[in-house]
């Protein structure tokens, strides 16, 4: 009976955050009230209250569902025991590319993030998380490297703040282009052949030290 009552609970605070998806993409984030969301998902405010402690925590677990496929490809390219660091940081970049421009669900989540909410008040905490998914990306960006350059994979004085910085810009601008202009490029089709050509940059002396 227990754990049926977790499964419940499971299930409804997953239609939640499906709901929450869906009305935040059709209203944005700041036009969204949990009254919306309850509707949506066929519960209670109360129900939410139960599962998020107020809409930006809501915001910060759907967000979050997008991101869990990749911490098994960042956690690889920081492994000293993974044989192919540099592998792992391309799979991360063509992967981020490529399953935005195929999955609705990936789509709709960044779309949400990049261009329909605002930075708020209420909204402080959901920025404040943004801003430390951007750093733990950097680090997670740099440690990857550094593994590859132990391998012998990049150049071993490589600038690396410098090129985790570049590598960071080139994925979160591909995907504001690519949801902001949907039609324009082909990105889940290009997605590796761009990685390629970024990876193939940062052996560029002008991203050495003391360049």
């Amino acid at each position: 009976m227990v754990r049926r009552t977790k499964e419940e609970a499971q299930e409804t605070r997953t239609r939640i955050l499906d709901a929450a998806e869906q009305v935040f993409f059709e209203k944005g984030v700041s036009r969204t009230s949990l009254a919306d969301i309850a509707q949506t998902a066929g519960v209670t405010r109360g129900a939410i209250y139960w599962h998020f402690a107020n809409k930006g925590d809501l915001f910060t677990e759907m967000f979050d569902r997008v991101l869990l496929p990749l911490d098994e490809l960042k956690a690889a390219s920081i492994d000293p025991n993974e044989a192919d660091p540099l592998g792992r940081l391309i799979d991360i970049c063509t992967v981020c590319l490529r399953d935005t421009a195929n999955d609705p669900h990936r789509r709709r989540v960044f779309d949400i993030l990049f261009h329909k909410c605002e930075f708020v008040e209420e909204m402080g905490p959901v920025m404040a998380r943004y801003q430390n998914v951007v750093r733990e990306a950097l680090t997670s960006i740099q440690a990857g490297m550094r593994n590859a350059i132990s391998k012998g994979q990049l150049p071993a004085d490589m600038n690396v703040p410098v090129a985790a910085s570049m590598v960071h810009a080139f994925i979160s601008g591909s995907l504001r282009d690519m949801l902001f202009v949907p039609d324009a490029f082909d990105f889940g089709r290009h997605a590796r052949q761009m990685v390629d050509g970024l990876i193939d940059a940062l052996r560029s002396p002008a991203l050495r030290m003391g360049a």
